[in-house]
């Protein structure tokens, strides 16, 4: 079996109940949603009703060298032949829904949290890590609720804020370590933000994207993202603008529900005019459960679902998502955002630092965050530099610690997992084709870095692959491999604790959803055929 090395490019900037030292392996209980089925009604009427677990845009290429060898395991290279039969038989679709499955009610296999549910169910950590881990989480839970300040200051470890920034905390975006929302009746948009990308204009900057080195190009002035916060004595590059438009939608019970259809504009642009093509891309901050679990599925697992060019006829052509590493320049598959554009969960939080907090890190050493050239007056200003800690902002252990915490976040136990109308609508999930992206279940690798999220039987709802959703979800954005109308399966564990934990129900990628049904109705593309069904 052939694995890939790649060559390492230097990166750049433009572009609860605990048992400790418990570790269960994956065949111990896990799944995430339910609600009341009503009698007398149309399938697609039930459907509507028990069915609250298809919801953010569907979400990633087979990966193949040249000659054909594969870049990445096609197959389970961490079991021997009796573990590979038990992953394959625990992982088969089921086709009994008179009950719910064995191990079903532990989402996050040993790592779920079976704590009472209240508004801080999200922030728990794994049931399963050890004693010394949990000091470790709770270090990395300082981290990301530390409210960072600007630039001198005499919190010299907590200072070099922006000076261009989205929020001040990983907390204010990720709300309860939660999902984020967009500006509503005239407030802040603390949790959501415009990411910024133009599309390769040169042969020179096409096969930069072909080599994967970056994902796409910045605005020239604006950067990648648009931050709407800035230090003192700084202008804010602008300020993110939503306006709606009502769409009617009638289902096949007589039922009108009416979407709002986003446009979004920059007002009180701070530096000048974008430039041309420059394609805006909003973003609500996504929950944070379950991440070191997602990390730790194995390639040839997400790889085995992916069908780009749709050779078995049934309209769903996932692909996966290729990234590099910010740090090593290796090749792998992306997992995480909206469009897949990050491996690892590292490797998303740096990028957070950097660019919603404009804080600098190791594996991003920006220490003006995503202040550009033309921005003079930003890059005049003091950084948050301290050379007796390190050359960056947040030197280590800063990052590991707030990786270690991302990793960690405890998915819950299902709930009501017996109930008839939830065994009813997930049985109507399956008929209507929903868990063809929402895969319901994994087996993690052996080998996964943190020995906590090893050989785990885990209850996510997506394959973590890239699906084309069709023009109404379309950013018009390319990220990498991904186009504009492609997305990454959100996962759906957790998805009906979304109130609970965050007074709201807002979902897809930029909050436009204002609960499950107009979700699902938003879905197109390939999965237009299971949103009829539930239509």
């Amino acid at each position: 079996m052939k694995h890939f090395t790649s060559f390492t490019p230097p990166r750049t900037r433009e572009g609860h109940n605990h048992s400790p030292g418990c570790r269960q392996h994956p065949l111990d209980d896990g799944l995430a949603c339910g609600c009341l089925l009503p009698s007398g009604k149309s399938s697609g009427y039930l459907f509507r009703l028990v069915l609250p677990l298809l919801s953010g845009a569907l979400f990633l290429i087979p990966i193949v060298a040249t000659g054909g060898d594969s870049l990445f395991p096609t197959s389970r290279t961490d079991l021997n032949p009796k573990d590979q039969k038990r992953v394959e038989s625990v992982t088969r679709a089921t086709t009994d829904f008179s009950k719910p499955e064995q191990f079903e009610l532990m989402a996050g296999g040993g790592a779920t949290t079976k704590a009472s549910v209240n508004g801080n169910i999200f922030s728990h950590f794994s049931a399963n890590i050890t004693f010394e881990e949990e000091q470790e989480f709770k270090l990395g839970n300082a981290l990301f609720t530390k409210l960072w300040v600007s630039s001198p200051s005499s919190t010299q470890a907590s200072d070099g804020l922006g000076p261009l920034f989205n929020a001040r905390a990983c907390q204010s975006c990720h709300l309860k370590d939660g999902r984020g929302h967009p500006p509503e009746g005239g407030a802040d948009a603390t949790s959501m933000f415009l990411r910024l990308a133009r599309p390769a204009r040169t042969d020179e900057e096409r096969a930069v994207i072909a080599d994967y080195r970056k994902l796409n190009f910045p605005d020239a002035v604006y950067g990648e993202q648009l931050q709407d916060l800035a230090v003192p004595g700084l202008q804010a590059e602008g300020r993110l603008q939503i306006a709606y438009q009502d769409l009617p939608v009638k289902l096949a019970d007589g039922e009108v529900v009416t979407l709002r259809k986003p446009s979004y504009s920059v007002a009180d642009l701070g530096f000048g005019p974008m430039e041309g093509d420059v394609t805006l891309s909003p973003r609500v901050a996504p929950p944070m459960i379950g991440m070191g679990l997602i990390q730790a599925i194995h390639e040839a697992d997400l790889l085995a679902n992916a069908d780009p060019d749709d050779t078995d006829g049934d309209g769903i052509s996932g692909k996966a998502a290729l990234v590099r590493d910010h740090k090593s320049g290796e090749l792998k598959i992306g997992r995480f955002g909206f469009k897949a554009q990050n491996a690892s969960i590292r490797d998303q939080s740096s990028s957070a630092f950097a660019g919603d907090i404009g804080i600098s890190t190791p594996d991003d050493p920006f220490d003006h965050g995503d202040c550009r050239k033309a921005q003079i007056d930003c890059l005049a200003l003091p950084t948050g530099v301290q050379p007796r800690l390190g050359p960056v902002e947040a030197p280590d252990p800063v990052l590991p610690l707030v990786t270690f915490y991302s990793e960690n976040l405890a998915v819950p136990a299902r709930r009501d997992i017996g109930d008839a109308g939830v065994l009813k609508g997930k049985q109507l999930f399956y008929q209507a084709g929903c868990a063809s992206c929402h895969m319901p279940k994994f087996v993690t690798s052996r080998d996964a870095g943190n020995k906590a999220h090893a050989f785990q039987l885990i209850w996510p709802y997506s394959d973590f692959l890239l699906h084309d959703m069709g023009e109404g979800l379309a950013d018009g954005q390319h990220v990498g491999v991904a186009n504009g109308q492609e997305w990454r399966t959100q996962p759906l564990w957790g998805i009906g604790l979304t109130q609970t934990v965050n007074g709201h129900t807002f979902f897809l990628h930029d909050g436009r959803a204002r609960n499950l049904t107009e979700a699902i109705l938003w879905h197109g593309g390939e999965a237009e055929k299971a949103r009829d069904a539930f239509a």
